[in-house]
Formats: structure tokens, C-alpha cells, sequence
């Protein structure tokens, strides 16, 4: 590519990276045997004694015959989780188990119930589990027998990239547009590292991005420059603008610019390396500019901008990480993006260590404007609606008034209302019912709000309303239909999944699709044709849970409008579980999740962990996550609470290091 940097030759050299054929770096993913436990032995073996004379013979004989290798229903083998010595190790396993057992969903209508002594004996030994002391460990050789060594020193997501180009440089450039879209993995989200490869396509759209930045922040004809280019070119050459020589105001524009993007301290022979291609490149008859243009380039495609780099020393094992790392990975969670001013100068003086400055940082970071980041990237991922307008979309013919408008405001909504809960540090429990959301002009008539709107976003009170909360967005509505009427089992399963953080396995594969048109939608209701799934033996465990959780939200359309009737058929809004219990239309359904608000709030600190540490989580992080639950619930639930547990927790602040 004309006017491309050529890297200097030892860009590489303080990465642990190797380069393909292609010349192009690519992060050495290390996989590790490791073996081990950590929980105190005597408490440990009372309660296996206990499972083995009390709750092992009760499990032989009311679930095993449903849930053995033999006959797994549900896909469940139970038998796998019932050896002594693997009780501790799979514990979030069986809490699960115990939490089917607390809803009524376990053992079915149609089987054996338990006595109410053999559910209070199940239900106290997982409640009674033995606390496990590994919660200042990572997953090592020592303590886990096998373990895949999670990359840390991974390269930035398209939009992370944008960011920190916006926050280095002052402009949107609107860059990830520019980038090849990431994948996701571990907890579901694009921050992880094992995905986050970096290919010839990707380095080649990473230096054509870098090459539009540095050419019309530093092009040849200032005068022709924008007002936010001009001043962004004013702020990058600022540094050098009292040097007595172009190459000392190169040096200093160099090392102010390096030390933000490299998110630390330039060392003086790395400055010398860089300063040595500035002069060759002059030499070569650049000018000035010319010469800046190719370095700034350079800086943005430097593997010490790209990967998140936590450089490994000589000795292997779990070591507590530096100032400058933590702000970067403090940063990376909250603004997906760079460490400001105020948080390098934290790192620099060590005071970013003290758990109390970190969670004050934390707090300063969330008032923000750029933790808008946590709703772009971290809502719109656990929520499931990177898709939406998109992928499966409203039938034009039955819906026109969606288009993608409507659908950008529709996820709007929901980016503005998760970052305004964290950023008023309101309760967590708000996401699941409020008494205000965020509309502009679009979503406003949509929602049949009277009132003056504009484009921007603000606050309205949703008194008098059947809305609140995220489960009656038009987003979440909208994304869980089919193109031609809502979906029960759709709206049912993501509840499950996204709110409560259930297992929802796939249909049998002979089940047939319902039928979406014809004489069946106009004769029977929705509910009664979704009947048919629950004779067959094999659905209904799975459609008893689902079904009515979905039917919950029949009221609101296939794009989030309020309803009383669908095609002259009255809406029937009605559920009941499990459990027992029993609602009536979303606002009682509200009331049932928010009955299972600390399952909630577990399962949203599980996501956020493994959004924050960027890699899938394992027995080691249930600790935080208990941790954090108890914190939330001796506080209210505060927002920001949840953000600070996991940074001072033991896995966000160190890292293991396998030679």
C-alpha cells in the first residue's frame, strides 16, 4: 500500500508472538494439564458423607432412571455429576439442580414427586455446600486438572479499535466499519480472547484504517481540514511545538502519542528505535508531515496498540498485575477504550493497586460519557440483539412501519437505559422493572407517547403504562417474533436464558414448525396451536417452563406494540409454572422474575465477569460471583457495585503464566 509504514524490525520483540508466512503476528495459545483442589478437607468430606448415605440413594431412585446415559432427558445425564470426588468441582451443576427442584420444575407433574423431607434434604446439602478457599487462585498446573491457558494478550475488537482511536486522536472516525467482524466465545461475548486472532484480511483493513486516520488528521493541506480535524492536528503536534528542531518535536509528538496508545511509559530504547525510522524516512526526502504521517500509521497498527499486551516475565506461575495493566483492563471494561489521564497517573504512582482507589476510579469511570461503551457492546451482547433489523426481520407486507429506523431506535433504548442504571448507580433490579425508559421522536410514536421529540434520546416516565423494564422493549420483543406473529417459545427461552440464565436445550428434530399461514392461524389461537408440543412426552419438560413465561408478553405484538387481541382473537396473557405459580400479563410476570431477582443478578454477574476477563469462566470465578452476589444483596443491588466486586477481584487483578 503506498505510503505504508514499514514497521521497524523489532516491533515484535517484547511479545511473546511468532510470525506466519505472512509476516503477520499471531498470539501462541498455550493449553496446560493442570490438577488440584481447595476447599477446606474435613468440612469437605462431612458432605460428601452426607451425599453418598442421604442424597445419592434418593437421586437412584426418583431421577436416575429419566436422567442416565441410557435415557438422558433433556439431554441431562445425572449419573456424571454423582462421583464423590467431583461433587466440589461441578457444584454450579448442581446448583442448578437445586434450583429446578426450589421452581417445582423437577421431578415433572407426571413423575414421583419428592416428600418435602427428601426436597429439604436436596435443597440444604446445595445450600450447605463446603465454602472452597480457591478464590485467591487462578486455574493453574496446581489446581485444576486440565486447563486451557486463556490469551490475555489479545488484540483489540473492531470497536474497541474505534474507540481508542477516538479517545488517542479526538475524532469518530466510524473505523469499525472499516474492520472485519469478530467473533465470540467463552461466556458469549467478542471480548475473548481465543477469538480474537488476527489474520493477513485483518491486518490489511487494521492498515488501511490507520492510514486514514494519520492522512487526514496530518494532510498535506491544513487549510483544507475540517474544524475537528483541525484541532485534533493542532492537539497531536502540541507536544513538539516549542522543540528547537523538527526532529525533537518529532520525538516529543512521538512519545506523548506512544505512551497513550501502548497504554504505558515508552522506554528510552524504544523511543531510540522509533526515532531511527523517523530519520531514515527523512532521509528518503519525506518532509516534516510527511514523516509524522507514516509514524502516527505506524503507532496505530503496533502490536503494542493492537493486543493487549501483559508482558510475561521469565518466572511462570500467578503473578498480580502492574498499575498500567490493571487501568487498561479497567479501561477496556467500562469505555472499550484507553486509560485516561487520571487513570495512567494512578497506575504510575502504584495508588490504582489500593482496592479503595480502584473502586473509586470505577465510580468515576461509570459518570462518564464513554461508559456508554457498557450498553453498546455489553448489553447489546448479553441481551442477544446484535441481530436485530438484520437477521430474522418483520414481515414487510404485515409490519412496514419497521424499517431500520425504527429498529436503531429500538436498540437505543436499551444501550441508554442499562448505561443510565449503571451510570446513576440505581438498582440492578431496575432492569427488570422501571418506571422510566429512554425514547427520541421514532421510538416515541412507536410507543404512542404524546409529547415534543427529536432524534436525541431522553428520559420519560412510563407511569400509568404497561411498560418497564428490559422484557418489554420493543427491541427484546421485536428480536424474539418470527417475521409474521410473536413467539411464546422464542420469548419464553430468552427470559430463560438471557434473565435467569437457564439451560434451554434444542428441539427434538422431528418436532414439526407450526403453521404460519392458512386456515390454522385464523381458526385457533396461538396458544392453542403451541398445544401440540406439550403431548409429546419429550417437549413438555422443556415447553412447561418455556410456554407460559412466553405467553406472559402476548399483549405486546411481533414489534413490541401494546395489543388487546390478535387477528379478533382476545389476547390471553395468562401463565402458569412449575412451580405453581401463577400470573397474568407482563406486569405480574415482572413480579414472578423479580421473586428469582438474586438468580437474576448471579447470572448477570457471570455474565459481566466473563465479559470483563474475556475468556470462559471456570470454578475458580465462582467465587467472585458468590462474592459479588452478597455484596449486592447487603447494598441494594447498586449498579456499580457489580462493576467494582469484579475489579478487585483476585482473577481481574492477577494472571497465570505458563512457560
Amino acid at each position: 500500500m503506498s505510503g505504508s509504514p514499514v514497521l521497524p524490525k523489532d516491533q515484535f520483540a517484547d511479545l511473546h508472538v511468532w510470525k506466519g508466512s505472512c509476516g503477520i503476528a499471531r498470539v501462541i495459545m498455550v493449553f496446560v494439564v493442570v490438577t488440584g483442589a481447595g476447599v477446606n478437607a474435613q468440612d469437605a468430606e462431612a458432605w460428601r458423607t452426607r451425599f453418598s448415605q442421604e442424597i445419592q440413594p434418593m437421586l437412584t431412585q426418583k431421577c436416575v432412571d429419566c436422567h442416565s446415559e441410557d435415557y438422558a432427558s433433556g439431554e441431562f445425564d445425572l449419573t456424571k455429576y454423582m462421583r464423590p470426588d467431583q461433587l466440589i468441582e461441578t457444584i454450579d451443576v448442581w446448583e442448578r439442580i437445586a434450583r429446578r427442584v426450589r421452581n417445582g420444575e423437577m421431578p415433572p407433574a407426571d413423575s414421583e414427586p419428592l416428600t418435602d423431607d427428601q426436597r429439604a434434604a436436596m435443597l440444604g446439602w446445595v445450600d450447605n455446600a463446603p465454602r472452597d478457599e480457591s478464590c485467591r487462585q487462578l486455574a493453574s498446573d496446581e489446581s485444576q486438572r486440565w486447563y486451557r491457558g486463556h490469551v490475555m494478550s489479545r488484540r483489540l475488537t473492531r470497536f474497541e479499535y474505534n474507540h481508542a482511536v477516538r479517545d488517542l486522536i479526538g475524532v469518530d472516525f466510524g473505523l469499525a466499519d472499516m474492520l472485519p467482524s469478530d467473533g465470540a466465545g467463552g461466556e458469549g461475548f467478542d471480548t475473548t480472547g481465543d477469538s480474537l486472532f488476527l489474520s493477513a484480511i485483518h491486518f490489511e483493513r487494521y492498515l488501511a484504517a490507520a492510514d486514514r486516520v494519520a492522512g487526514s488528521v496530518l494532510a498535506e493541506d491544513a487549510n483544507a481540514q475540517t474544524p475537528d480535524l483541525l484541532v485534533a492536528r493542532h492537539r497531536l503536534m502540541a507536544p513538539g511545538q516549542d522543540c528547537e528542531s523538527e526532529e525533537a518535536a518529532a520525538e516529543a509528538i512521538f512519545v506523548e502519542l506512544a505512551s497513550r496508545a501502548f497504554r504505558r511509559e515508552v522506554a528510552a530504547d524504544e523511543r531510540a528505535r522509533w526515532m531511527q525510522w523517523y530519520r531514515d524516512a527523512r532521509g528518503r526526502g519525506e518532509d516534516h508531515v510527511a514523516a509524522l504521517r507514516s509514524l502516527v500509521t505506524a503507532v496505530l497498527v503496533s502490536p503494542h496498540f493492537l493486543f493487549l499486551v501483559e508482558v510475561e516475565p521469565d518466572e511462570e506461575g500467578v503473578r498480580p498485575l502492574t498499575g498500567h495493566e490493571l487501568a487498561t483492563r479497567m479501561a477496556m471494561l467500562i469505555w472499550s477504550s484507553l486509560p485516561d489521564q487520571t487513570l495512567r497517573e494512578r497506575a504510575e504512582d502504584g495508588s490504582l493497586l489500593d482496592p479503595d482507589v480502584a473502586r473509586r476510579e470505577v465510580r468515576r469511570m461509570l459518570a462518564d460519557p464513554r461508559s456508554r461503551a457498557l450498553g453498546e457492546r455489553f448489553a447489546v451482547q448479553w441481551l442477544d440483539l446484535g441481530s436485530l433489523g438484520t437477521g430474522r426481520r418483520p414481515d414487510a407486507e404485515r409490519f412496514p412501519e419497521f424499517d431500520a429506523a425504527l429498529a436503531e431506535a429500538m436498540r437505543g433504548e436499551v444501550i441508554e437505559f442499562v448505561v443510565s442504571v449503571f451510570r446513576e448507580d440505581a438498582s440492578l433490579l431496575s432492569l427488570l422493572d422501571s418506571n422510566e425508559t429512554y425514547v427520541n421522536a421514532r421510538l416515541a410514536e412507536h410507543y404512542g407517547l404524546s409529547g415534543e421529540f427529536d432524534d436525541t434520546f431522553r428520559q420519560v416516565s412510563l407511569d400509568g403504562l404497561p411498560r418497564g423494564g428490559l422484557t418489554t422493549m420493543a427491541a427484546v420483543l421485536t428480536n424474539t417474533s418470527f417475521p409474521h406473529r410473536t413467539s411464546p417459545v422464542l420469548r419464553g427461552g430468552w427470559l430463560l436464558e438471557r434473565i435467569l440464565g437457564e439451560r434451554v436445550p434444542p428441539p427434538p428434530a422431528d418436532v414439526p414448525a407450526l403453521e404460519e399461514e392458512g386456515q390454522a392461524l385464523v381458526a385457533r389461537s396461538l396458544r392453542e396451536r403451541l398445544e401440540q408440543h406439550r403431548l409429546r412426552a419429550d417437549c413438555a419438560t422443556c415447553h412447561d417452563r418455556i410456554d407460559p413465561l412466553g405467553f406472559g408478553l402476548e399483549n405486546f405484538d411481533a414489534i413490541g406494540r401494546w395489543r388487546k387481541d390478535d387477528g379478533g382473537v382476545p389476547i390471553d396473557a395468562s401463565g402458569r409454572l412449575p412451580s405453581g405459580e401463577i400470573f397474568d400479563g407482563p406486569e405480574e410476570l415482572k413480579q414472578i422474575l423479580l421473586a428469582r431477582r438474586d438468580q437474576f443478578v448471579k447470572h448477570l454477574t457471570r455474565q459481566m465477569l466473563g465479559y470483563a476477563l474475556g475468556r470462559p469462566l471456570n470454578r475458580f470465578d465462582q467465587c467472585v460471583i458468590d462474592d459479588t452476589l452478597e455484596a449486592l444483596q447487603r447494598q441494594d443491588y447498586r449498579a456499580s457495585l457489580l462493576i467494582e466486586e469484579i475489579v478487585v477481584s483476585y482473577p481481574f487483578q492477577h494472571r497465570f503464566i505458563k512457560k
